[in-house]
């Protein structure tokens, strides 16, 4: 059934409000990323990320949320250059009324907005989300957005992030791989060794080699502790990486 704002009561809608505002003018912690240390001469500098939740709007949608003519705040660069953690958060609302607290912006904005959670995530706030990649929304469940200037409505959107591997065209070049190929991501961690097929690649002229897992899969492979990093072309026995 598509997410309608009557599905939120006003009167939570103003108490989330204040929460948000109160949460906005305290400040909040940025979204958290992980990376595997380390690295081997003459090799790519691999680099595996946790991409916790986080959501992607349009100009619209941030002056819905958060007021009229209202730009995102640059907070923490990401390592993918030209893209950051914004100052701005928003709460997730689902059916149900179940939620999300302070859910944090990714910029610059999109011609879209997309909310990006991990099955946990999705389960907690009762949405079906869908595997897809990034940009793939069509079909895909809406969820409620709540900002310290009001609400978004989103008929679609909301998605489960399919892993993906970000690398310049010199690097697909050494793992033998092009775009839209993928990957498989080998992480061996104390008791916890996990491996990740179906790994996207997306290649780019500005990209910098970086696999992009989300929280539940980090949480199952225990990145924090991992020992070696592998990566390879699907189906390729032998592994490159660190």
């Amino acid at each position: 059934m598509p997410m309608t704002a009557a599905a939120v009561d006003r009167q939570q809608v103003e108490a989330l409000v204040r929460q948000i505002v109160q949460r906005v003018v305290q400040g909040s912690p940025t979204a958290s990323t992980h990376a595997a240390p380390g690295a081997v001469a003459g090799k790519p500098n691999l680099r595996v990320s946790i991409s916790a939740r986080h959501v992607h709007l349009t100009d619209e949608h941030v002056e819905q949320l958060f007021g009229k003519g209202h730009k995102l705040t640059q907070g923490k660069p990401l390592f993918q250059d030209g893209f950051f953690a914004a100052q701005e958060t928003v709460m997730i609302v689902g059916p149900r009324k179940r939620m999300l607290p302070e859910v944090r912006v990714l910029g610059p904005t999109r011609p879209f907005s997309q909310v990006e959670l991990a099955l946990t995530d999705a389960i907690s706030l009762g949405i079906q989300a869908p595997v897809r990649h990034s940009g793939d929304i069509q079909g895909t469940p809406g969820c409620v957005l709540v900002g310290p200037a009001g609400t978004v409505t989103l008929e679609r959107g909301v998605i489960r992030a399919a892993r993906h591997v970000h690398m310049s065209f010199d690097e697909a070049a050494y793992y033998g791989v092009k775009n839209g190929d993928f990957m498989t991501l080998k992480i061996s961690s104390p008791q916890c060794s996990v491996s990740f097929d179906d790994l996207l690649v997306r290649a780019d002229a500005k990209a910098k080699l970086e696999v992009h897992i989300d929280t539940d899969e980090g949480n199952a492979c225990n990145l924090d502790a991992a020992t070696q990093v592998e990566l390879k072309p699907q189906g390729d026995c032998k592994c490159k990486g660190r």
